[in-house]
């Protein structure tokens, strides 16, 4: 079935009517009891609702009236009792409504663009009385778009700003036109893909050009195919981008500046020089520093006006080959702008580091050996790099080239062979062979240096695998390692430091407090000054016993005295037979004391006297002694060895004694 244009265009608006509708709620007409409600078809929806709009679309062009919609109120029974009556804009010139039905149709073609909406008033009246049955509501009718109309640019060409330098991206502006179907404005958007080379996005740069003309068209995609024939709906415009002057940083003449320098040249030495300028128009003088963060050990410097670049300290292949430094550029009017450049500058080398053998060798040799037996392949390294490569030549020192034990081979591939020249190695006779091996480079000039290598005689299996290379081993027990006898040893070396320690603590808690020859005897004499109790103290024993003090002495040996004097005898005096007793208590206490070699010579008799007027058995002291009117004589201290020269100079009767 082929619908015509008319059918077509109905078929349209039933369709927006439909969409429009279905998601909004539908009018309030009236707040009383009974509210008029808008109705499509024959369905019909009783609610309370506020009222909201009616939609109709632009442009209508059949031949009969376009439905906008249907007013209908709850008192109407159908009857024909209630008529519909319309005012307000449009009403009976462009909308009409049937005061039967409640209907409202369209008379005339709408045009959004000339107006976009009306304002109405319905009301429902009693046809007998002519009063209103509902309140008098207003409501909307939208006058929905259609695209009709083509755009139009307004007051071309135009003019829009970017700053240089802007990075690759997006321009965009806003330019004002004329499509009757917006109200507002486009907005441009310039894709940089329009300045886009071979090489990449085409920065913007004042100074090398200050604008762009671009021709703009605006087109409208999505015209009604029933307006097509009225135009192309589209319009030109030409946009000129303006490229906006900012300050730059300064430019070096190259990203990367190489450099090399030898590492023999002298501090202060011209290694290259770096070149920048400031780009925009105002050409600002430039200075330059170093970025120290790439160059910490400083071996560089750098003129802050020329851009020279020197050494500042001694360089070394061998440490850092190629150094990698940042020179900043600054403006002098404005340090804020910044400029790096970057230069990398290579050592070279020049033949500073003699040869040396490649590892630690651990060679060894069998006492089975026989002569011309490789046992050693030695190679050299060298820290140069010379650009022909190495070559190392080995040979024996002058001394050690008529050894009778070992001998050198060159094997011209710069490595060397290390031959025995006799058989019958013993340990015992010598376990360790030092051979120096001199080695030279093929540098200009050459540089050599004299290795040595260690070689130790071994005890080896029948296939010349090493087994013992310690002499030592011969003495060894059978069944005991090498490893069990260190242990052993340790263990006896504990043992002696422990009892060394034991000796000298006891030899310190016994040893003898006894006069030194060089120390002052007066001070001695206030340490051991004891005094006793007096008469009152009877604690220990019966004072009684000391009334009368002539006792006899036994002749007693003294123990720490050297043996030629031991039979040295003491005086003896008489005592009365009452005194035995007390006697023979001290004597114990005297013995007891001469057997200790550890004990000081405290006077005993000391210990128990007691000071004060009118005792019977008079001072037992010693301090007084030494008067004339003493009726004690020392004389027999100086029979008791050289412990008691001291005391026998004291006591003594000679008076020269006593100041010797």
């Amino acid at each position: 079935m082929k619908l015509g244009k008319v059918e077509f265009c109905h078929f349209l608006q039933l369709i927006a009517l439909f969409l429009c509708f279905s998601g909004m709620s539908q009018a309030e007409l009236s707040r009383s009891r009974s509210k008029p409600y808008f109705q499509s078809g024959r369905s019909r929806t009783k609610r309370s609702w506020v009222w909201n709009q009616f939609f109709v679309l632009e442009e209508y062009m059949g031949s009969d009236p376009l439905y906008v919609g249907k007013l209908h109120s709850d008192v109407d029974k159908g009857d024909g009792s209630i008529k519909y009556i319309l005012s307000g804009e449009g009403a009976s010139s462009i909308f009409i409504i049937d005061e039967n039905t409640g209907d409202i149709h369209a008379t005339k073609r709408l045009d959004r663009e000339e107006q976009a909406y009306y304002t109405l008033r319905a009301q429902a009246l009693d046809r007998l009385t002519n009063k209103p049955v509902e309140p008098e509501s207003e409501f909307v009718i939208k006058i929905q778009d259609i695209n009709d109309n083509e755009p139009k640019f307004l007051d071309g060409p135009y003019t829009a700003g970017v700053p240089e330098m802007s990075p690759v991206g997006v321009i965009k502006t806003a330019l004002p036109n004329m499509d009757r179907e917006a109200k507002d404005q486009y907005l441009l958007v310039i894709q940089a893909k329009d300045m886009v080379g071979q090489n990449g996005g085409l920065e913007l740069d004042f100074e090398a050009k200050t604008s762009y003309t671009l021709r703009i068209e605006a087109a409208n995609k999505d015209a009604d195919p029933r307006f097509l024939s009225l135009g192309p709906f589209s319009d030109t415009t030409t946009v000129k981008i303006i490229v906006e002057d900012v300050d730059e940083p300064p430019v070096f003449s190259s990203p990367l500046y190489p450099m090399e320098v030898s590492e023999a040249t002298q501090v202060g030495n011209i290694i290259g020089t770096v070149v920048a300028h400031d780009p925009d128009s105002s050409n600002s003088p430039v200075r330059y520093s170093i970025d120290r963060n790439t160059d910490l050990e400083r071996y560089f410097n750098i003129d802050a006006n020329s851009g020279v670049i020197t050494t500042a300290k001694s360089l070394d292949r061998e440490t850092n080959a190629i150094h990698n430094i940042t020179v900043l550029a600054m403006e002098s009017q404005n340090p804020s702008q910044v400029g790096r450049g970057y230069v990398a500058i290579t050592i070279l080398d020049i033949n500073d580091n003699a040869p040396e053998f490649a590892m630690d060798y651990e060679t060894t040799v069998c006492e089975n050996a026989q002569p011309g037996q490789v046992i050693q392949k030695v190679s050299a390294v060298d820290k140069d790099e010379p650009s022909n490569g190495h070559q190392f030549y080995f040979s024996l020192t002058t001394d050690a080239s008529n050894n009778h034990n070992f001998s050198l081979k060159d094997n011209k591939d710069n490595t060397a062979s290390i031959l025995t020249r006799r058989n019958g190695f013993r340990r015992q006779e010598q376990s360790v062979y030092y051979l120096p091996v001199f080695i030279v480079d093929s540098g200009s000039p050459s540089l050599s240096s004299t290795n040595t290598l260690t070689i130790r005689v071994c005890d080896c299996d029948a296939d010349g695998i090493a087994q013992t290379c310690n002499a030592e081993a011969y003495v060894l027990p059978a069944g005991l390692s090498t490893g069990a006898l260190i242990a052993i040893l340790a263990c006896v070396l504990t043992l002696l430091v422990l009892i060394l320690l034991i000796v000298t603590m006891r030899r310190r808690k016994k040893e003898p407090l006894i006069f030194d020859e060089e120390r002052d005897i007066r001070e001695n004499i206030v340490r051991y000054d004891d005094e006793g109790g007096g008469e009152e103290d009877t604690e220990a024993f019966d004072m009684a016993a000391l009334r009368n003090l002539n006792v006899i002495r036994d002749t007693k040996t003294r123990r720490d005295v050297t043996p030629e004097i031991q039979f040295l005898s003491r005086p003896t005096f008489k005592s009365i037979p009452d005194n035995v007793i007390f006697r023979e208590f001290i004597w114990e206490r005297l013995k007891e004391a001469d057997v200790d070699p550890g004990a000081p010579p405290y006077d005993s008799l000391q210990t128990y006297a007691f000071e004060g007027n009118g005792s019977v058995a008079e001072s037992l002291s010693s301090l007084d002694s030494i008067s004339s009117n003493s009726d004690q004589n020392y004389d027999y201290l100086s029979d008791w060895g050289p412990r008691f020269k001291r005391l026998a100079d004291m006591y003594g009767t000679g008076q020269e004694s006593l100041y010797s």
